[in-house]
C-alpha cells in the first residue's frame, strides 16, 4: 500500500513559524530584568602562548549572548565590533565576525611566522538587553621567535584642547621592521602596551577623532624615539601638524571697542605678538586705526577679569558703612562620589604634567583706540604669525561692523490714537454756520 505524504503546502505556516522563532534575538520575556554586563569567560587561544602552527580565527567568548551592533563590520573600521578590537601588528582593518556568545578576529593577511601576535578587546561589549561591559581584555600569543618581555608606559597630552589625551590612539613601530602595534590611552592619557619583543621603537599617540585606529595627517599628533630596553616613554605633546601657517577663519566684533580674531591653526605661544607685522585700517579709504592692545584672548579675558574686579572692589569701598551690601558666606562645592585613590594620583599627575608648558590659543583680541564705525568695514593684517607647529604665514581679514539695531517703539495706544467720533460730533452741532452768499 503506497505511503502518503501531507501536500509541501501544509507545511508552510509551521516553517514560517519555527523561523520567526529562532530569528528573535531579545530576552526571553518574564523574570528580574537582567542588568548584569557580558563577562569574558577565555578566549581562544590562551594568552602568552605560543603556536608556530596558528591557522585559526583569535576567539573572545562571553557568558551570553552579545550585541552584533547597529553597523555591520565590512572591513572599513567603521563596524560597532571593528572598533572594539585592535589587532597588531597588521596594517590593514582586521576580519571580524560575530557569533552570538563569541567575537571573532584574524588578521586580513592571514597569521605571519615569527611573530608576537597583540589582540586588545575594548569596553563597550553590549549585551542584547545593552547592558554594557567596562572592562578591556588583552590576548597576546607568538608564532614562533623568542618571547615578548617588555612593557612600554607613558602618557598623552592633548595640547590645543589643554587636558590629558583621552582615549589617544597610540602606534608603536617596530625598528627597523616597521611592524606597528596598536593600543589606546586610558581616561587620563596613561597607556601601557605589552609584553613586546625587545626592540627599539618609535612611538606615536594621536588624537583619533574618528575612532577608526589609524592615524590621518588632519589630526593632531606626537612622536618619539626610544631604544632598545627603554619602557618610559617621555611626555607626548599632541598638536596639528599643518604645513601650512595660520589663517584668519573669523573677525568679530564683541561691542563698539574690541574685536575677536579667530585663526584655523594654535598660535605658538613663545611668539611676540607686538613684534609681528600688524596693521589695522579702516577699508574704504586705508587710513590707520589707532588700537590699544592685541593680545591671546586667554591673556586678555585674565586681564579683563582683574580689571572688572579692581572696579567693583573700588565701588564697595566708597559706599558708607551701612549701604554695604552684606557679603554671603563661601558655597560649598556639592559632593561628588568618591574617588578611587588611584583615580586621585592620576588626576594629580596629569594636571602636573599639562602646568609644565604654556596652554596654546587660537584667537587674538584687539581693543581699538576709537570706537568703530556702524556699517564700516576694517582690513587687519599680521604678518609672519607662527603656528605652533612652526608654519609662519601673512594672512588678513575683514571686520565688518553691522548696523545699530533700532529698538521699536511701541505701539501708541488706539483709544488716544483714534479721533473721538463723539466730540466731532458734538462740535458739527454746536458750530456757527456759514453766511448764506
Amino acid at each position: 500500500m503506497p505511503v502518503t505524504h501531507p501536500h509541501p503546502r501544509g507545511y508552510a505556516p509551521l516553517v514560517l513559524l519555527l523561523c520567526a522563532a529562532c530569528a528573535r534575538m531579545g530576552p526571553p520575556p518574564g523574570g528580574p530584568p537582567d542588568r548584569a554586563a557580558p563577562q569574558l569567560i577565555g578566549t581562544v587561544p590562551e594568552s602568552t602562548g605560543t603556536y608556530p602552527s596558528w591557522k585559526s580565527e583569535v576567539e573572545f567568548r562571553f557568558d551570553e549572548v552579545v550585541s552584533e551592533g547597529g553597523s555591520p563590520n565590512f572591513g572599513s573600521g567603521t563596524g560597532d565590533l571593528e572598533k572594539l578590537l585592535i589587532l597588531s601588528p597588521t596594517q590593514q582593518i582586521p576580519v571580524v565576525h560575530w557569533k552570538r556568545d563569541r567575537i571573532t578576529v584574524r588578521p586580513r593577511e592571514g597569521w605571519q611566522p615569527d611573530r608576537v601576535y597583540r589582540i586588545e578587546l575594548l569596553p563597550g561589549i553590549l549585551d542584547l538587553r545593552r547592558n554594557r561591559s567596562d572592562t578591556s581584555a588583552v590576548l597576546t600569543f607568538a608564532t614562533g621567535g623568542p618571547p615578548p618581555t617588555d612593557t612600554v608606559r607613558g602618557t598623552v597630552v592633548d595640547w590645543a584642547a589643554g587636558k590629558p589625551g583621552r582615549q589617544a590612539l597610540i602606534e608603536l613601530y617596530l625598528l627597523p621592521d616597521s611592524l606597528i602595534y596598536r593600543t589606546e590611552a586610558d581616561s587620563t592619557g596613561r597607556f601601557a602596551i605589552g609584553p613586546l619583543p625587545r626592540a627599539g621603537w618609535t612611538v606615536y599617540a594621536a588624537i583619533d577623532q574618528n575612532r577608526n585606529h589609524r592615524r590621518e595627517s588632519r589630526e593632531a599628533w606626537d612622536s618619539t624615539v626610544i631604544a632598545a630596553g627603554t619602557t618610559n616613554v617621555v611626555t607626548l605633546w599632541t598638536i596639528p601638524r599643518d604645513t601650512i601657517g595660520p589663517r584668519i577663519t573669523t573677525i568679530t566684533a564683541g561691542d563698539s571697542l574690541t574685536a575677536t580674531i579667530t585663526f584655523s591653526l594654535p598660535l605658538d605661544p613663545g611668539q611676540v605678538i607686538e613684534s609681528l607685522g600688524v596693521s589695522f585700517l579702516r577699508q574704504e579709504d586705508s587710513i590707520p586705526v589707532p588700537y590699544l592692545s592685541l593680545l591671546p584672548k586667554p591673556l586678555d579675558d585674565s586681564l579683563e577679569r582683574a580689571r572688572r574686579a579692581s572696579r567693583d572692589t573700588a565701588a564697595v569701598d566708597s559706599l558708607p558703612p551701612m549701604e554695604r551690601a552684606p557679603q554671603p558666606g563661601k558655597a560649598r562645592a556639592p559632593r561628588t562620589p568618591v574617588d578611587t585613590a588611584l583615580s586621585r594620583v592620576a588626576k594629580a599627575q596629569a594636571d602636573s604634567i599639562l602646568r609644565t608648558r604654556p596652554s596654546l590659543y587660537d584667537q587674538l583680541v584687539l581693543r581699538a583706540g576709537e570706537p568703530f564705525i556702524p556699517e564700516k568695514k576694517y582690513l587687519f593684517e599680521i604678518r609672519g604669525l607662527r603656528s605652533i607647529a612652526g608654519a609662519s604665514s601673512d594672512t588678513k581679514g575683514v571686520l565688518a561692523i553691522p548696523k545699530p539695531r533700532v529698538t521699536p517703539k511701541p505701539p501708541a495706544d488706539s483709544a488716544a490714537a483714534a479721533p473721538d467720533s463723539t466730540r466731532q460730533a458734538s462740535d458739527t452741532s454746536t458750530a456757527t454756520p456759514r453766511p448764506k452768499s
